[in-house]
């Protein structure tokens, strides 16, 4: 994760709203994958867009979309896109890395319910909000995926073993 750190250091800087979801969630969370792209669910509201998008701009993160960036950052725009182009997740990348940053709109679990059961895990000089494994397994199984069906039993077997462990 060393290479998000910037990033979640600026988020906490400003006081982004978001939660981390999806690979990295997974690993904080107890279990062990491979993965380079930073999941993150959001607070949809335009001042905290604005300050995730100036901040990925800042710190050289691009879109695919051929769409100004900010503009998701625009209620009006975002919510077109989520409506007409069926938009599942707004992404950002970095220019010859395999750094990517996924901000995910289309989930079963919303912000304020990840952030509200979220778990809150010290990583160096940071405290960073994980969803919790319950969500993160409701995430995972409409995502469906052979990868996400694999890291749900895992889930479960992390969960029992902190209850085992009263951890």
């Amino acid at each position: 994760m060393i290479i998000y750190e910037n990033i979640l250091k600026e988020f906490q800087k400003q006081k982004v709203k978001y939660v981390l979801v999806g690979g990295i969630a997974y690993n904080l969370l107890g279990g062990m994958r491979a993965t380079y792209d930073l999941d993150l669910l959001v607070e949809l509201s335009d001042t905290n867009l604005r300050k995730v998008v100036a901040i990925l701009k800042k710190k050289g993160y691009r879109v695919k979309q051929p769409v100004d960036p900010m503009d998701f950052a625009v209620r009006q725009k975002r919510e077109d896109w989520i409506k007409n182009k069926h938009l599942k997740a707004f992404n950002f990348y970095k220019d010859n890395t395999l750094e990517e940053v996924d901000l995910i709109i289309d989930s079963p679990v919303s912000y304020q319910q990840a952030r509200k059961n979220a778990a809150f895990i010290k990583v160096q000089s940071l405290r960073l909000p994980v969803i919790s494994i319950n969500d993160l397994i409701k995430m995972k199984k409409k995502a469906g995926r052979d990868t996400d069906k694999i890291d749900i039993t895992n889930l479960k077997k992390i969960k029992s073993l902190r209850r085992t462990y009263d951890l």
